[in-house]
């Protein structure tokens, strides 16, 4: 009877896993997440949004590229019906303001006759689906047609309508904890969410800046880099090592890219 005693109480008994205990059950992690966000953010057509799932927060790639053909639009990663929705209205929202956002009218007339445009959503076994996406498509678009890169120290969420309003989304929480742990430390949230930060770890509250937006403008003024900022220098500072590599005019460029001027048109 004493030993039965013995065995439960130490079967009840607490036990504690460290990170390294973790590690050595189950293996070295897939990727090192701040990097992985800064490589792959090298060129003008990659933006980072936010995604909620039954089992948390996941960091969600948009990509964009632009080929010759007739206007088509294709879109991969097994997105369901309401993504697909949020690809069609950001690219209305784009072609309707053209002028705005300081593209010729070559531009926009290339953009409805004699290009393709592709747009996917990487990790493609994953089912996707949900409105909050509108804003990062909107902004992988806009810098892919601008020429312009996205930051790599920023990801975002929300959703858009074709006036260009930004709409509270749901799982904040979860979509910020997923940005901290992937290294970001700036997230675009819709200006109703603001209620949602209260239910944020203290711990995120204090790493992490948030910039309120109710237009997608605002998301373009705060997503893109300054036009002087180079694809080269941009996979430099994604490159590596935590050093901020300079220019061949001795400009440093910072892995975390301050907030950029407005493109040209956007007010």
């Amino acid at each position: 009877a004493a030993a039965a005693a013995e065995a439960a109480t130490a079967a009840a008994a607490p036990i504690a896993l460290s990170v390294a205990d973790i590690e050595r059950v189950l293996g070295p992690p897939r990727f090192e997440p701040r990097r992985d966000v800064a490589r792959r953010i090298t060129k003008p057509g990659i933006a980072l949004g936010l995604a909620a799932t039954v089992f948390g927060g996941e960091t969600l790639f948009v990509e964009v590229e632009q080929v010759a053909g007739k206007g088509a639009v294709q879109m991969t990663g097994n997105i369901k019906e309401v993504m697909q929705e949020s690809v069609k209205a950001a690219l209305t929202w784009i072609r309707a303001n053209v002028a705005e956002l300081g593209l010729a009218k070559t531009a926009s007339e290339a953009l409805l006759n004699t290009t393709d445009l592709h747009i996917h959503f990487p990790e493609g076994a994953t089912p996707k689906d949900g409105p909050s996406a509108g804003v990062t498509i909107t902004t992988a678009l806009t810098s892919l047609l601008t020429g312009r890169l996205v930051r790599n120290d920023v990801a975002m969420t929300g959703e858009i309508t074709l006036r260009g309003l930004v709409l509270p989304v749901g799982g904040i929480k979860e979509k910020v904890v997923a940005a901290h742990r992937a290294g970001v430390r700036t997230v675009l949230l819709p200006q109703a969410n603001e209620k949602d930060l209260r239910e944020l770890p203290q711990k995120v509250l204090d790493e992490m800046q948030f910039e309120l937006v109710s237009d997608v403008r605002e998301v373009i003024r705060a997503a893109l880099v300054p036009a002087d900022v180079t694809e080269a220098e941009a996979a430099g500072s994604a490159s590596g090592d935590g050093s901020e590599p300079a220019t061949d005019d001795g400009r440093q460029v910072p892995l975390s890219h301050p907030l950029p001027s407005v493109p040209t048109g956007v007010p």
